[in-house]
């Protein structure tokens, strides 16, 4: 009797389904926005589950329909090994919204997997860019601690905030957001120093770059654009404590005023140069002052120093 035939191979199992899911990293927020500057480096982690060995991906970057840019990339096992990741860097040159989908092509290990789209919009670091582009600078101010409103538009309060970035860092004193401000107020770079932690709660004055600061210990609460005493007329250097507090506006023109020593004071007023020219006092702009004044207690140390 001849033999059996031999039983077929087995059927290869069927390919596996899986999850293909992207996520926009070293971009900035604005709300449920991403956001990017033109020439910023930024990019897209990608990971698929479950990991199966030798698989690629194949990552496109679309603006208004056009692909900009396609790479082909290969999966990296975490160290669980249940899924693979990919990362790709991406920079835009131009401004615009940035469409980003990633694709797996089948295999006869993995089915054929599509991401979701994700988005990032991308903006020139101009304050005419719109107001994306200025509430990333008035958040970025603030978290250095200068006194800027978070209105979405450049208003006179981020202008003077502006100022006083730029006193402190040495630049050019005017009200003006160049790109190279915008990139490195976002970067985090250029906050105030703080000379004097061991005062505690006290006020800071720097008669070299003009500015006020109010600080909490070692933290710069809020830092803001001052004119101090003329060459004529000089600022008082030295420690002093706040000894008297006068709010409203007195016959001379001195607004919601801080004194703390003889009749020099720190105090809102019409006029503050971005070059010393008070008659010896701190002055501060007039919208400035009440903030100043509810912030400055009696007996608070006010450190005035070249």
């Amino acid at each position: 009797m001849p033999p059996a035939p031999p039983a077929p191979p087995p059927a290869p199992p069927p390919p596996a389904a899986g999850k293909l899911t992207l996520k926009v990293q070293k971009t900035y927020r604005d709300g449920d926005r991403r956001i990017a500057l033109t020439r910023d480096a930024w990019r897209i982690r990608g990971e698929l589950r479950p990991f199966v060995a030798n698989q690629q991906v194949v990552i496109s970057f679309f603006r208004d329909g056009e692909r900009l840019h396609r790479q082909t990339e290969k999966l990296q096992p975490t160290p669980d090994g249940k899924a693979g990741v990919f990362l790709t860097p991406y920079t835009a040159k131009r401004d615009g919204r940035i469409v980003v989908q990633a694709v797996h092509a089948p295999t006869p290990e993995l089915v054929r997997l599509r991401s979701a789209r994700v988005r990032v919009n991308v903006f020139k670091p101009q304050i005419s860019s719109g107001g994306a582009v200025v509430d990333l600078l008035q958040r970025g101010l603030k978290r250095m601690g200068y006194a800027v409103p978070r209105s979405g538009v450049y208003d006179d309060g981020t202008a003077r905030a502006v100022m006083a970035w730029r006193k402190v860092n040495g630049q050019a004193r005017n009200f003006v957001a160049t790109e190279s401000v915008i990139r490195r107020v976002l970067a985090g770079r250029g906050a105030f120093k703080v000379r004097h932690p061991g005062d505690g709660r006290h006020v800071e004055a720097d008669l070299s770059r003009q500015v006020l600061a109010l600080v909490n210990g070692r933290k710069v609460e809020r830092v803001y654009h001052t004119s101090t005493g003329s060459p004529v007329t000089p600022t008082i250097l030295g420690r002093f404590k706040v000894y008297r507090k006068d709010p409203g506006t007195n016959a001379l023109g001195m607004v919601h005023s801080s004194y703390f020593i003889r009749g020099y004071a720190i105090h809102g007023y019409a006029s503050v140069p971005p070059f010393p020219a008070s008659h010896g006092c701190l002055r501060v702009p007039v919208p400035d002052a009440w903030s100043i004044y509810n912030w400055v207690r009696m007996g608070d140390v006010v450190r005035v120093y070249p």
